[in-house]
């Protein structure tokens, strides 16, 4: 999210130009607010707060470039405190605040809001996913007109992408938030209970010193290092 020049600290969202949908389809993006010492909490244990934070920005800049260009209605879920003049246009995406006790919370309301206005298919993502590309978005839209659930897995056993082409509650309850648990039990879940779904690329969340340097972006990016470097050093 970059450089914040003003911050909204209530708890009021705010829809994209106030309009209602203009397209059948959305995507959530659910980042959290980049403040030194509150976000790669795990990386900056290896590297320090301010590298970490700096691989954060980086995250949202490259979030933002991969989604821009999607042909949905785009929102930005924060975590903390709704930002106005940072990296997201505010007339490209609608901004709102992430409702819930927990993870699983969150995303579901989130879902549910962008569902009672309107949509028919919605992709959500966080933005810590170096390797993410437009076109695995792009998949996960396309194969929600023929499948109930799409996602995207990720190497430390949870998902990257969640796609649903209509609410189902359960996949937000009863599971192991940000453990190694929750791709199983998901697809336990997505079984039990006869959705049909697809699966995209395995990815890599960047949560620690090690998912980043197994990052392939990360690998061919000097000048990300060098300033990575720079600033641990």
């Amino acid at each position: 999210m970059g450089i914040v020049n003003n911050t909204k600290n209530d708890n009021q969202s705010v829809t994209q130009n106030g309009h209602l949908p203009t397209s059948k389809q959305a995507l959530i993006i659910f980042t959290r607010n980049p403040e030194l010492g509150k976000c790669k909490t795990r990386l900056a244990k290896t590297i320090g707060n301010e590298a970490a934070l700096e691989v954060y920005k980086h995250l949202l800049n490259h979030t933002l470039k991969t989604t821009q260009q999607i042909r949905a209605d785009k929102f930005v879920f924060y975590s903390e405190a709704i930002q106005k003049n940072d990296i997201w246009d505010d007339t490209i995406f609608g901004k709102k605040l992430q409702q819930g006790h927990d993870l699983g919370k969150k995303m579901k309301n989130a879902f549910k809001e962008l569902f009672q206005i309107g949509y028919k298919k919605i992709v959500i993502i966080g933005s810590d996913v170096l390797d993410l590309e437009t076109r695995h978005i792009n998949n996960a839209l396309s194969d929600l007109n023929t499948t109930d659930c799409v996602l995207g897995p990720a190497k430390d056993g949870g998902y990257y992408l969640l796609g649903l082409n209509k609410m189902f509650d359960f996949l937000f309850e009863n599971k192991s938030w940000s453990t190694s648990k929750l791709w199983e039990e998901t697809i336990n879940d997505l079984k039990e209970n006869a959705l049909t779904f697809t699966t995209l690329e395995t990815l890599n969340d960047i949560d620690t010193f090690d998912d980043l340097m197994a990052s392939k972006s990360y690998q061919s990016n000097v000048e990300l290092q060098q300033k990575i470097k720079q600033i641990h050093d």
